[in-house]
Protein backbone atom coordinates (compact mmCIF):
# COMPACT_ATOMS: atom_id res chain seq x y z
CA UNK A 1 0.00 0.00 0.00
CA UNK A 2 1.50 3.08 -0.84
CA UNK A 3 0.97 6.08 1.11
CA UNK A 4 1.79 9.67 0.51
CA UNK A 5 4.23 11.26 3.06
CA UNK A 6 3.06 14.21 5.26
CA UNK A 7 4.22 16.49 7.59
CA UNK A 8 6.82 15.11 10.09
CA UNK A 9 5.71 15.32 13.61
CA UNK A 10 7.81 16.44 16.59
CA UNK A 11 7.76 14.84 19.55
CA UNK A 12 5.33 16.77 20.89
CA UNK A 13 2.91 16.62 18.15
CA UNK A 14 3.07 12.92 17.75
CA UNK A 15 2.17 12.45 21.17
CA UNK A 16 -0.90 14.66 20.71
CA UNK A 17 -1.46 12.66 17.87
CA UNK A 18 -1.30 9.37 19.80
CA UNK A 19 -3.44 10.59 22.69
CA UNK A 20 -6.15 11.68 20.18
CA UNK A 21 -6.56 8.33 19.49
CA UNK A 22 -7.90 7.53 23.11
CA UNK A 23 -11.33 8.96 21.12
CA UNK A 24 -11.80 5.64 20.02
CA UNK A 25 -11.74 4.25 23.61
CA UNK A 26 -10.55 0.29 24.54
CA UNK A 27 -11.39 -2.25 21.88
CA UNK A 28 -9.95 -5.57 22.68
CA UNK A 29 -9.48 -7.54 19.34
CA UNK A 30 -6.25 -9.00 17.50
CA UNK A 31 -7.34 -7.80 14.24
CA UNK A 32 -6.69 -4.18 13.53
CA UNK A 33 -2.99 -5.07 15.33
CA UNK A 34 -2.50 -7.59 12.80
CA UNK A 35 -3.26 -5.64 10.03
CA UNK A 36 -1.01 -2.94 11.22
CA UNK A 37 1.68 -5.05 11.69
CA UNK A 38 1.06 -6.57 8.14
CA UNK A 39 0.89 -3.20 6.41
CA UNK A 40 4.44 -1.81 8.76
CA UNK A 41 5.77 -5.31 7.37
CA UNK A 42 5.32 -4.40 3.89
CA UNK A 43 6.07 -1.04 4.09
CA UNK A 44 9.38 -1.74 5.17
CA UNK A 45 9.11 -0.47 8.98
CA UNK A 46 9.04 -3.66 10.17
CA UNK A 47 10.84 -6.98 10.25
CA UNK A 48 8.47 -10.29 11.09
CA UNK A 49 6.86 -13.19 10.03
CA UNK A 50 3.08 -11.80 9.92
CA UNK A 51 0.88 -14.91 9.92
CA UNK A 52 -3.04 -15.20 9.65
CA UNK A 53 -3.15 -15.90 13.20
CA UNK A 54 -0.39 -14.49 14.59
CA UNK A 55 3.19 -12.41 14.23
CA UNK A 56 6.54 -14.12 14.80
CA UNK A 57 9.40 -12.18 15.43
CA UNK A 58 12.87 -13.09 14.88
CA UNK A 59 13.77 -13.59 18.56
CA UNK A 60 12.59 -15.31 22.33
CA UNK A 61 9.65 -13.58 23.11
CA UNK A 62 8.29 -13.84 26.78
CA UNK A 63 4.66 -12.76 27.33
CA UNK A 64 3.31 -12.42 30.66
CA UNK A 65 -0.62 -11.26 31.92
CA UNK A 66 -2.04 -11.57 35.45
CA UNK A 67 -3.65 -8.58 37.76
CA UNK A 68 -0.91 -7.87 39.96
CA UNK A 69 3.26 -8.41 39.78
CA UNK A 70 3.10 -8.63 35.79
CA UNK A 71 5.34 -5.56 35.40
CA UNK A 72 7.90 -6.42 38.23
CA UNK A 73 8.22 -9.73 36.70
CA UNK A 74 8.63 -8.13 33.14
CA UNK A 75 11.41 -6.20 34.37
CA UNK A 76 13.40 -8.67 36.40
CA UNK A 77 13.02 -10.97 33.40
CA UNK A 78 14.38 -7.94 31.00
CA UNK A 79 17.41 -7.11 34.20
CA UNK A 80 18.50 -10.85 34.56
CA UNK A 81 18.44 -11.55 30.27
CA UNK A 82 20.72 -7.95 30.38
CA UNK A 83 23.07 -9.17 33.06
CA UNK A 84 23.62 -12.36 31.19
CA UNK A 85 24.73 -10.34 27.82
CA UNK A 86 21.28 -10.75 25.63
CA UNK A 87 20.29 -7.96 24.09
CA UNK A 88 16.45 -7.19 25.30
CA UNK A 89 13.32 -5.00 24.44
CA UNK A 90 10.81 -4.62 27.13
CA UNK A 91 6.95 -3.32 26.57
CA UNK A 92 4.94 -2.41 29.82
CA UNK A 93 1.89 -0.47 30.28
CA UNK A 94 1.08 2.14 32.21
CA UNK A 95 4.15 4.66 31.85
CA UNK A 96 4.66 6.73 35.19
CA UNK A 97 6.54 10.18 34.30
CA UNK A 98 7.00 9.76 30.24
CA UNK A 99 5.35 8.07 27.59
CA UNK A 100 8.79 6.68 26.27
CA UNK A 101 9.09 4.34 29.52
CA UNK A 102 6.85 1.82 27.90
CA UNK A 103 9.36 1.20 25.64
CA UNK A 104 12.82 -0.03 26.08
CA UNK A 105 15.63 -1.41 24.56
CA UNK A 106 18.68 -2.57 26.44
CA UNK A 107 17.02 -0.83 29.32
CA UNK A 108 17.31 2.59 27.77
CA UNK A 109 13.79 4.33 26.87
CA UNK A 110 13.03 5.27 23.23
CA UNK A 111 14.31 7.86 22.13
CA UNK A 112 11.99 11.39 21.47
CA UNK A 113 13.04 11.06 17.57
CA UNK A 114 12.10 7.37 17.23
CA UNK A 115 9.06 8.02 18.50
CA UNK A 116 8.07 11.15 16.17
CA UNK A 117 9.32 8.90 13.34
CA UNK A 118 7.39 5.82 14.09
CA UNK A 119 4.35 7.54 15.22
CA UNK A 120 4.59 9.76 11.96
CA UNK A 121 5.07 6.53 9.89
CA UNK A 122 2.22 5.10 11.78
CA UNK A 123 -0.41 7.82 11.03
CA UNK A 124 0.32 8.16 8.14
CA UNK A 125 -0.44 4.23 7.48
CA UNK A 126 -3.29 4.27 9.17
CA UNK A 127 -5.09 7.66 8.17
CA UNK A 128 -8.11 6.24 6.37
CA UNK A 129 -8.74 2.86 8.63
CA UNK A 130 -12.05 2.04 9.48
CA UNK A 131 -11.92 1.10 12.00
CA UNK A 132 -9.31 2.54 13.20
CA UNK A 133 -6.31 1.60 15.52
CA UNK A 134 -6.30 2.39 19.36
CA UNK A 135 -3.72 3.97 21.34
CA UNK A 136 -2.77 1.15 22.79
CA UNK A 137 -2.70 -0.90 19.05
CA UNK A 138 -0.79 2.14 18.27
CA UNK A 139 1.71 2.23 20.76
CA UNK A 140 2.23 -2.03 20.39
CA UNK A 141 2.91 -1.25 16.48
CA UNK A 142 5.52 1.12 17.97
CA UNK A 143 7.32 -0.96 19.93
CA UNK A 144 7.48 -4.03 17.52
CA UNK A 145 8.56 -1.41 15.00
CA UNK A 146 11.81 -0.58 17.60
CA UNK A 147 12.00 -3.74 18.65
CA UNK A 148 12.65 -5.17 15.11
CA UNK A 149 14.79 -2.19 13.81
CA UNK A 150 17.04 -3.07 16.90
CA UNK A 151 17.87 -6.74 15.94
CA UNK A 152 17.34 -8.11 20.04
CA UNK A 153 17.99 -11.54 21.89
CA UNK A 154 14.31 -11.18 23.82
CA UNK A 155 11.58 -9.34 23.53
CA UNK A 156 9.51 -9.14 26.67
CA UNK A 157 5.93 -8.02 26.33
CA UNK A 158 3.36 -7.44 29.29
CA UNK A 159 -0.70 -7.05 28.41
CA UNK A 160 -2.37 -3.90 28.95
CA UNK A 161 -5.95 -5.48 29.51
CA UNK A 162 -6.96 -8.94 30.06
CA UNK A 163 -4.69 -10.91 27.85
CA UNK A 164 -6.81 -12.89 25.53
CA UNK A 165 -7.92 -10.14 22.71
CA UNK A 166 -5.06 -7.83 24.10
CA UNK A 167 -2.88 -6.47 21.10
CA UNK A 168 -0.05 -8.21 22.90
CA UNK A 169 -1.51 -11.70 22.35
CA UNK A 170 -0.70 -11.47 18.26
CA UNK A 171 2.67 -11.87 18.78
CA UNK A 172 3.62 -15.41 18.70
CA UNK A 173 5.68 -15.95 22.34
CA UNK A 174 7.96 -18.94 23.77
CA UNK A 175 6.62 -18.66 26.80
CA UNK A 176 3.32 -17.63 28.31
CA UNK A 177 3.97 -16.12 31.91
CA UNK A 178 0.63 -15.35 34.21
CA UNK A 179 1.19 -13.79 37.40
CA UNK A 180 -1.53 -13.44 40.39
CA UNK A 181 -5.43 -13.05 39.27
CA UNK A 182 -7.61 -10.93 41.04
CA UNK A 183 -10.65 -8.26 40.56
CA UNK A 184 -10.15 -5.69 38.44
CA UNK A 185 -11.11 -4.32 34.82
CA UNK A 186 -14.18 -5.68 35.80
CA UNK A 187 -16.13 -4.05 33.27
CA UNK A 188 -14.39 -5.38 30.25
CA UNK A 189 -12.83 -8.86 31.76
CA UNK A 190 -16.26 -9.99 33.92
CA UNK A 191 -17.15 -9.71 37.47
CA UNK A 192 -15.95 -13.01 38.57
CA UNK A 193 -12.51 -14.49 39.21
CA UNK A 194 -13.00 -17.63 36.53
CA UNK A 195 -14.31 -15.13 34.25
CA UNK A 196 -10.91 -12.83 34.48
CA UNK A 197 -8.94 -15.82 34.91
CA UNK A 198 -10.41 -17.47 31.31
CA UNK A 199 -9.48 -13.61 29.94
CA UNK A 200 -5.90 -13.55 31.29
CA UNK A 201 -4.99 -17.39 30.72
CA UNK A 202 -5.96 -16.43 26.46
CA UNK A 203 -2.28 -16.01 26.14
CA UNK A 204 -2.01 -19.53 26.73
CA UNK A 205 -0.85 -20.91 22.75
CA UNK A 206 -0.56 -24.25 21.59
CA UNK A 207 2.13 -26.30 22.91
CA UNK A 208 3.89 -23.01 24.12
CA UNK A 209 5.28 -23.37 28.23
CA UNK A 210 2.95 -21.94 30.90
CA UNK A 211 4.47 -20.36 34.51
CA UNK A 212 2.38 -19.26 36.55
CA UNK A 213 2.74 -17.77 40.13
CA UNK A 214 0.19 -19.56 42.86
CA UNK A 215 -3.34 -18.61 41.87
CA UNK A 216 -6.66 -18.92 44.15
CA UNK A 217 -8.58 -22.14 43.49
CA UNK A 218 -11.31 -20.71 40.69
CA UNK A 219 -7.87 -18.84 38.82
CA UNK A 220 -5.92 -21.95 38.98
CA UNK A 221 -8.64 -24.32 37.55
CA UNK A 222 -9.03 -21.87 34.97
CA UNK A 223 -5.08 -22.07 34.04
CA UNK A 224 -5.38 -26.05 34.05
CA UNK A 225 -8.11 -26.64 31.25
CA UNK A 226 -6.68 -23.63 29.13
CA UNK A 227 -3.21 -25.03 29.05
CA UNK A 228 -4.52 -28.76 29.07
CA UNK A 229 -6.25 -27.66 26.00
CA UNK A 230 -3.50 -25.99 24.06
CA UNK A 231 -1.29 -28.80 25.16
CA UNK A 232 1.11 -26.45 26.91
CA UNK A 233 3.12 -27.90 29.40
CA UNK A 234 2.09 -26.15 32.90
CA UNK A 235 3.87 -24.84 35.95
CA UNK A 236 3.54 -23.35 39.10
CA UNK A 237 6.20 -21.76 41.09
CA UNK A 238 5.44 -21.81 44.73
CA UNK A 239 8.75 -21.50 45.91
CA UNK A 240 10.13 -18.62 46.19
CA UNK A 241 13.81 -17.28 45.39
CA UNK A 242 15.96 -16.30 48.68
CA UNK A 243 19.55 -17.22 46.92
CA UNK A 244 20.59 -13.85 46.57
CA UNK A 245 18.89 -9.99 47.22
CA UNK A 246 15.93 -8.83 44.88
CA UNK A 247 16.28 -5.03 44.89
CA UNK A 248 12.54 -4.84 45.47
CA UNK A 249 11.24 -4.89 48.43
CA UNK A 250 8.61 -7.37 49.87
CA UNK A 251 8.41 -11.11 49.95
CA UNK A 252 6.08 -11.35 47.26
CA UNK A 253 9.02 -9.77 44.99
CA UNK A 254 10.80 -12.74 45.97
CA UNK A 255 8.09 -15.05 44.43
CA UNK A 256 7.78 -12.81 41.42
CA UNK A 257 11.43 -13.38 41.07
CA UNK A 258 11.33 -17.35 41.24
CA UNK A 259 8.64 -16.99 38.77
CA UNK A 260 10.53 -14.71 36.39
CA UNK A 261 13.44 -17.36 36.48
CA UNK A 262 11.28 -20.16 35.62
CA UNK A 263 9.96 -18.16 32.36
CA UNK A 264 13.42 -17.60 31.13
CA UNK A 265 14.20 -21.02 31.94
CA UNK A 266 11.32 -22.17 30.11
CA UNK A 267 12.00 -20.51 26.77
CA UNK A 268 15.26 -22.32 26.46
CA UNK A 269 17.22 -19.02 26.87
CA UNK A 270 20.82 -20.09 28.68
CA UNK A 271 21.41 -18.01 32.30
CA UNK A 272 24.19 -18.34 34.69
CA UNK A 273 23.77 -18.44 38.49
CA UNK A 274 25.76 -14.92 38.55
CA UNK A 275 23.48 -12.88 35.71
CA UNK A 276 20.43 -14.09 37.79
CA UNK A 277 21.94 -12.39 40.69
CA UNK A 278 23.56 -9.45 39.14
CA UNK A 279 20.02 -9.38 37.25
CA UNK A 280 17.60 -9.13 40.41
CA UNK A 281 20.45 -7.03 42.53
CA UNK A 282 20.26 -4.27 39.94
CA UNK A 283 16.80 -3.76 39.03
CA UNK A 284 14.59 -0.84 39.09
CA UNK A 285 11.12 -0.09 39.12
CA UNK A 286 9.44 2.85 40.65
CA UNK A 287 6.44 2.92 42.27
CA UNK A 288 6.84 -0.81 43.79
CA UNK A 289 7.31 -0.08 47.11
CA UNK A 290 10.21 2.37 46.04
CA UNK A 291 11.70 4.23 48.90
CA UNK A 292 12.11 7.95 47.77
CA UNK A 293 13.89 8.89 50.79
CA UNK A 294 13.83 7.47 54.34
CA UNK A 295 10.83 8.27 54.92
CA UNK A 296 8.86 8.59 51.73
CA UNK A 297 7.31 5.03 50.24
CA UNK A 298 6.19 5.34 46.91
CA UNK A 299 3.52 2.80 45.49
CA UNK A 300 1.73 2.29 42.67
CA UNK A 301 -0.87 -0.59 44.14
CA UNK A 302 -4.53 0.22 42.61
CA UNK A 303 -6.74 -2.72 43.26
CA UNK A 304 -7.30 -4.34 46.83
CA UNK A 305 -5.37 -7.34 46.11
CA UNK A 306 -2.07 -4.93 45.91
CA UNK A 307 -3.05 -2.99 48.46
CA UNK A 308 -3.41 -5.90 50.50
CA UNK A 309 0.13 -7.09 49.70
CA UNK A 310 1.27 -3.84 50.29
CA UNK A 311 0.09 -3.45 53.82
CA UNK A 312 1.85 -6.34 53.98
CA UNK A 313 4.96 -5.19 52.85
CA UNK A 314 4.73 -1.99 55.39
CA UNK A 315 4.42 -4.39 58.12
CA UNK A 316 7.27 -6.22 57.49
CA UNK A 317 10.06 -3.62 56.36
CA UNK A 318 8.59 -0.84 59.06
CA UNK A 319 6.79 -3.26 61.61
CA UNK A 320 4.50 -1.60 63.94
CA UNK A 321 5.06 1.99 62.65
CA UNK A 322 1.46 3.92 61.27
CA UNK A 323 1.82 5.88 58.52
CA UNK A 324 0.64 9.18 57.25
CA UNK A 325 -1.38 7.82 53.93
CA UNK A 326 -1.37 9.66 50.93
CA UNK A 327 -4.33 8.50 48.89
CA UNK A 328 -5.74 9.10 45.60
CA UNK A 329 -7.59 6.13 43.47
CA UNK A 330 -9.40 5.91 40.27
CA UNK A 331 -12.72 6.50 40.23
CA UNK A 332 -13.57 3.14 38.39
CA UNK A 333 -11.41 0.99 40.97
CA UNK A 334 -12.80 -0.96 44.09
CA UNK A 335 -12.74 2.28 46.59
CA UNK A 336 -13.75 0.68 49.37
CA UNK A 337 -11.54 -2.37 49.14
CA UNK A 338 -8.49 -0.80 48.57
CA UNK A 339 -9.49 1.84 51.54
CA UNK A 340 -10.19 -1.47 53.83
CA UNK A 341 -6.87 -2.94 53.13
CA UNK A 342 -4.74 0.62 53.67
CA UNK A 343 -6.55 1.88 56.91
CA UNK A 344 -4.78 -0.70 59.83
CA UNK A 345 -1.72 0.61 58.66
CA UNK A 346 -2.64 4.63 58.65
CA UNK A 347 -2.23 6.94 61.25
CA UNK A 348 -3.37 9.76 59.43
CA UNK A 349 -4.70 10.04 55.63
CA UNK A 350 -4.48 13.17 53.18
CA UNK A 351 -6.37 13.17 50.22
CA UNK A 352 -4.75 15.13 47.85
CA UNK A 353 -6.47 16.54 44.11
CA UNK A 354 -5.04 15.24 41.13
CA UNK A 355 -5.00 16.08 37.59
CA UNK A 356 -6.53 12.71 36.22
CA UNK A 357 -9.91 12.83 35.30
CA UNK A 358 -10.69 9.61 35.98
CA UNK A 359 -9.80 9.90 39.73
CA UNK A 360 -12.04 9.50 42.57
CA UNK A 361 -13.59 12.54 44.40
CA UNK A 362 -11.21 12.73 47.92
CA UNK A 363 -14.53 13.76 49.65
CA UNK A 364 -15.67 10.54 48.88
CA UNK A 365 -12.59 8.54 49.77
CA UNK A 366 -12.98 10.59 53.07
CA UNK A 367 -16.58 9.38 53.80
CA UNK A 368 -15.41 5.84 53.43
CA UNK A 369 -12.31 5.60 55.19
CA UNK A 370 -14.45 7.44 57.94
CA UNK A 371 -16.90 4.73 58.19
CA UNK A 372 -13.82 2.08 57.93
CA UNK A 373 -12.22 3.94 60.80
CA UNK A 374 -15.46 4.56 62.97
CA UNK A 375 -16.98 1.00 62.52
CA UNK A 376 -16.09 -2.15 65.41
CA UNK A 377 -13.95 -3.68 62.65
CA UNK A 378 -11.96 -0.86 62.37
CA UNK A 379 -10.48 -1.61 66.08
CA UNK A 380 -8.95 2.08 66.40
CA UNK A 381 -8.74 3.83 69.52
CA UNK A 382 -9.65 6.80 67.91
CA UNK A 383 -10.64 7.69 64.54
CA UNK A 384 -7.34 9.32 62.62
CA UNK A 385 -7.62 12.89 60.84
CA UNK A 386 -8.27 12.87 57.45
CA UNK A 387 -7.34 15.84 55.01
CA UNK A 388 -8.67 16.63 51.42
CA UNK A 389 -6.08 18.93 50.11
CA UNK A 390 -6.43 20.87 46.84
CA UNK A 391 -2.77 19.92 45.23
CA UNK A 392 -0.37 16.86 45.76
CA UNK A 393 2.30 19.63 46.59
CA UNK A 394 -0.14 20.67 49.77
CA UNK A 395 -0.68 17.06 50.37
CA UNK A 396 3.06 16.74 50.39
CA UNK A 397 3.86 19.24 52.13
CA UNK A 398 1.41 18.19 55.01
CA UNK A 399 3.14 14.98 54.84
CA UNK A 400 6.19 15.84 55.87
CA UNK A 401 5.75 18.16 58.41
CA UNK A 402 4.63 14.98 60.37
CA UNK A 403 6.88 12.83 62.02
CA UNK A 404 5.18 9.65 61.12
CA UNK A 405 7.01 7.67 57.40
CA UNK A 406 4.93 8.55 54.70
CA UNK A 407 2.96 6.48 52.14
CA UNK A 408 1.83 7.52 48.87
CA UNK A 409 -0.60 5.32 47.06
CA UNK A 410 -3.90 4.24 45.12
CA UNK A 411 -2.60 4.66 41.55
CA UNK A 412 0.08 4.30 38.98
CA UNK A 413 -1.01 7.51 37.44
CA UNK A 414 -1.33 8.97 40.89
CA UNK A 415 2.77 7.48 41.44
CA UNK A 416 3.78 8.52 37.98
CA UNK A 417 2.16 12.65 39.40
CA UNK A 418 3.90 12.20 42.56
CA UNK A 419 7.34 11.09 40.92
CA UNK A 420 7.44 14.29 38.44
CA UNK A 421 6.81 16.69 41.10
CA UNK A 422 9.54 15.52 42.85
CA UNK A 423 12.10 14.81 40.57
CA UNK A 424 10.98 18.25 39.19
CA UNK A 425 9.80 17.12 35.36
CA UNK A 426 6.55 17.11 33.08
CA UNK A 427 3.95 15.31 34.21
CA UNK A 428 2.68 12.64 31.78
CA UNK A 429 -0.53 14.79 30.99
CA UNK A 430 2.27 17.87 30.30
CA UNK A 431 4.32 16.09 28.13
CA UNK A 432 2.63 16.27 24.93
CA UNK A 433 1.37 20.18 25.81
CA UNK A 434 1.76 22.55 22.63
Amino acid sequence: MNVAPRTRLNYKQALAWLYSLQRFGIKLGLENIRRLIAELSRSGGFQAAVGDLEIALPCKVIHAAGTNGKGSVCAMIDSICRAQGYSTGLFISPHLVTFRERIRVNGEMISEDAVADGLTMIRDLIADWDPHPTFFEVTTALALKHFSEAKIDVVVLETGLGGRLDATNAVQSDVSVITPIGLDHEEWLGNTLAQIAGEKAGIIKPGVPVISAPQRPEAEQVIRVRAAECGAPLQFINEIYDRSPVALRGEYQKQNAAVAIAAVQAANIQLGEKAIVRGLAAIEWPARFQKWDERTVIDGAHNPSAARILAQTWREVLGDQKATLVLAVLSDKDLRGICEALAPIAASVLLPKIRSERAAAPEALGKILATIFSSPAGNRSGCPTISVTQTVAEALKLAWANPNPILITGSLHFAGEVLAQLRGEPAAFEECAQ
